[in-house]
């Protein structure tokens, strides 16, 4: 039974890119290449001990005239300011950001894998409390940070079964569902372990509330499609408020648009689960994962959703296809998500 897609680290990255925010200054400094992977990091920092820290995960790609494209960075800037509001971080300012991306990419422009490797730079933005603060308020220094690694997924997009987290909840529905904070995934991976052994490749979780809706899998967002009898597309994707906002699922919501499909993004009902003729896992590191079934244990029952020919369903491999070629360069990008990497400036 196919798993969640795994991903292989090609070692080469040699550098990030470090920057820190004073408060009593209000300013950013200006960011710095550190030549290691390591941080120097005061033991009491709120970052370590009271989980005050956010993240992104982004890609950049080597297109055909060997030029480094960022898959929308300012997206991923606007994502990242609103996952540091919900734990008392302030977020570098977009341009700040994306500054930071662009340099941490062209001092690794080396390890970007080549235009016809499927393989390519991940990218991990970074934020976090740096100061020592053993109370429970702000400290003086936050810390942003920006690390690259060259990855390969190996496993493609095998269809994979998904199983209903039932004895956990992800999320409340006031809570910080929707930041992109370590806190919403390190207590998933018991979990995610556990499906792993009973033969499941990821989780879905519902709304804590009533048990009723659909909030998204343990690391990708939820979409699915609807076609009805003449062949008329809808992709529905989740709205819930204590899911993340997934950039993966705004870039199909565009194509989709762009394609001539209907486009809904809304709370979804389990109970609707059974009328999709496809489901799929959007996420940044693993693109479209297409779903085979869903297993609800305590009702108990399982939703396939199978392709007679096997493998994906038809608008995943469409969506999947148009999404790569525009990330790749192999198509105009009409949606403007591509930013290209400059040499990085000369050292001192």
């Amino acid at each position: 039974m196919p798993f969640a897609p795994q991903f292989s680290i090609i070692v080469g990255a040699f550098g990030h890119i470090e920057s820190s925010y004073d408060r009593t200054q209000g300013a950013w400094s200006a960011p710095k290449l550190v030549e290691e992977p390591y941080l120097r990091v005061h033991g009491l920092a709120p970052g370590l001990n009271y989980g005050q820290q956010a993240y992104e995960g982004m890609k950049a790609f080597r297109d055909s005239s060997n030029q480094i494209r960022i898959f929308r960075p300012r997206k991923h800037a606007a994502r990242l300011a609103h996952s540091a509001s919900y734990v008392s971080m302030p977020s570098p300012p977009e341009d700040h950001f994306v500054r930071c991306i662009h340099l941490a990419v062209s001092h690794n422009a080396a390890n970007v894998p080549p235009h016809d490797s499927p393989a390519f730079l991940y990218i991990r933005p970074l934020l976090f409390g740096s100061g020592p603060q053993l109370g429970l308020s702000p400290p003086s220094q936050f810390t942003f940070c920006v690390y690259v690694q060259p990855m390969d997924a190996y496993l493609g997009i095998n269809p994979l079964d998904a199983v209903i987290v039932e004895n956990f909840d992800r999320a409340a529905p006031k809570g910080v569902g929707s930041a992109k904070i370590g806190g919403n995934y390190a207590p998933v991976m018991r979990w995610s372990e556990r499906a792993k052994y009973q033969g499941y490749g990821i989780t879905l979780h519902l709304d804590s509330k009533t048990g009723s809706e659909i909030d998204e899998f343990s690391s990708s967002a939820f979409a699915a499609i609807k076609t009805n009898p003449s062949g008329y597309t809808t992709l529905v994707v989740s709205a819930s408020r204590s899911a993340i906002e997934s950039v993966t699922c705004d870039c199909c919501m565009a194509i989709a648009r762009s394609l001539g499909w209907q486009v809904e993004k809304r709370p979804i009902k389990y109970a609707e689960l059974s009328e999709f003729s496809e489901v799929m896992a959007a996420g940044t590191a693993v693109g479209l994962v297409p779903i085979q079934s869903i297993t609800h244990p305590g009702k108990p029952e399982t939703i396939v959703y199978k392709n007679p020919q096997g493998g994906p369903g038809p608008a995943c491999m469409q969506l999947s296809a148009i999404l790569n070629d525009i990330q790749r360069g192999r198509t105009q990008d009409t949606f403007s998500w591509c930013e290209l990497v400059s040499p990085p400036p000369p050292k001192p």
